[in-house]
């Protein structure tokens, strides 16, 4: 018989809510951002919840870039559970958006605001679990540790490389549990609760022009900015290979089962290699993004001034990898594509290429118990991030990592890093629910 989940009181729905805000509303983007601020909050409340001063430390690089390390004792002496989120954010203009990103606006059901979904609510949420832990007197057997890390997104002082180089001793865990999984719902059914278990790689390339320029009043046939406009729009026009691996596999296979209709058979048929279903589901960005490496353009510039022949345009072209793939033959397919030796092609951001995470049993095992118990009949499947995050350092310094959230989402309205981020208001209590009882399920 399923265990029936916990029921969610007044004061830790409202404790969970006042941390979501207090996160939102501290900017920690990179440029004038500070995670400091928001570590050193998170770290007043852990420590007015009777958390002991040796065991929560604010502590970074840089004093705008702190991360927060926060321990809750158990029983034994086996190793530890990570719970990791960041709590840095990309950028937000308020005139793009429909709200002020650094309020937490409620509306129609949704919370909006930058960092709802990436990744604050998980970072509010772990350490409202901790909070609740604590004031319980919950003694787990395996250490929790909670980090709440800067510069995921962008930055030079990466949270959770620098803790792995500096002060291994305070995150090292059996495992952690971070971003990357998730469930997804179609139009308000729940499809599926995802663990993510790989990702793919991460590379940025720089493509760039140049000619003499000269008056605008006398243009030439050699414009740089037309030059390189010409090439992105032949990379527009390619795709790489449909190529899958064994955790992308098996999400095809056991999606064919959930889904209906022609979408179904496609399913099973690119399970079994099917091009000609790949190229149909293809049409779907989310699927594509799952069956093949992608690169697309992100940022453009040209020119020096407006009656002045342009003397450099220039490409940011971001690429997802597929793991496993060579990124140095990612860039030979670009230059390949581009079809023109005056686009010079240079790296931005080198690969950190990192090696899946093995499905044990003794944590797939308790993430499918307590989805059964939330959700009765929910699958759970694994899922490759199509994203990237900071799983890669963990899962290279040999600390296996699983993208588990119990946040359910519509599966076509991603708005990470996009105009109005948005978490659904019951999906983000959900959450915290999903959360509070998988974590002790994984600790005691």
């Amino acid at each position: 018989m399923l265990a029936a989940p916990p029921a969610l009181d007044d004061a830790t729905r409202q404790l969970a809510h006042d941390i979501y805000k207090q996160l939102i509303e501290i900017n920690t983007t990179d440029s004038i951002g500070n995670t400091t601020t928001a570590a050193e909050a998170m770290a007043a409340r852990l420590r007015d919840a009777g958390f002991a001063a040796e065991d929560v430390h604010v502590l970074g690089p840089d004093p705008r870039k702190g991360n927060l390390v926060a321990r809750l004792r158990g029983s034994t002496h086996a190793k530890p559970v990570l719970l990791l989120a960041h709590l840095d954010v990309v950028e937000a203009k308020r005139d793009d958006w429909s709200f002020d990103p650094f309020v937490l606006t409620e509306k129609d059901g949704y919370y909006y605001g930058r960092g709802t979904s990436d990744d604050k609510a998980m970072a509010a949420i772990w350490i409202a679990n901790l909070i609740r832990y604590k004031r319980e007197g919950f003694v787990p057997k395996r250490d929790l540790i909670v980090a709440l890390t800067a510069d995921e997104e962008t930055g030079n002082f990466n949270g959770v490389s620098w803790l792995l180089n500096t002060h291994r001793p305070l995150i090292d865990a059996a495992f952690a549990l971070n971003e990357g999984g998730g469930g997804r719902l179609v139009e308000g059914k729940r499809i599926y609760n995802g663990v993510g278990a790989s990702e793919k790689v991460y590379v940025t390339f720089r493509l760039e022009t140049h000619n003499k320029g000269g008056h605008s009043s006398v243009p030439r046939r050699d414009n740089a900015i037309y030059q390189l406009a010409e090439g992105l729009t032949r990379l527009e026009g390619f795709s790489f290979p449909f190529e899958l691996n064994d955790v992308t596999r098996a999400y095809f296979e056991r999606m064919s089962k959930l889904e209906t209709g022609a979408v179904a058979a496609d399913m099973a048929a690119v399970a079994r290699g099917d091009a000609a279903a790949a190229a149909r589901l293809s049409d779907n960005p989310v699927y594509n993004a799952l069956m093949r490496t992608t690169c697309v353009a992100t940022r453009l510039d040209g020119g020096h001034a407006d009656n002045a022949l342009p003397q450099t345009a220039r490409a940011t072209v971001n690429c997802r990898v597929l793991p496993g793939d060579s990124a140095d033959a990612v860039r030979d397919t670009i230059v390949r594509v581009l079809n023109d030796p005056a686009i010079e092609v240079t790296w931005i951001d080198k690969p950190k290429p990192s090696a899946p995470t093995a499905l044990d049993p003794a944590v797939l095992g308790p993430i499918e118990q307590v989805t059964d118990e939330f959700w009765p009949g929910v699958p759970v499947l694994p899922l490759m991030s199509t994203g990237a995050s900071d799983g890669l350092y963990l899962r290279n310094a040999g600390i296996p990592t699983y993208g588990v959230s119990g946040l359910f989402s519509e599966l076509n309205d991603n708005r990470a890093h996009g105009r109005d981020e948005r978490v659904g208001v019951a999906q983000f209590y959900d959450s915290l629910q999903f959360l509070y009882v998988l974590v002790k399920r994984l600790a005691s």
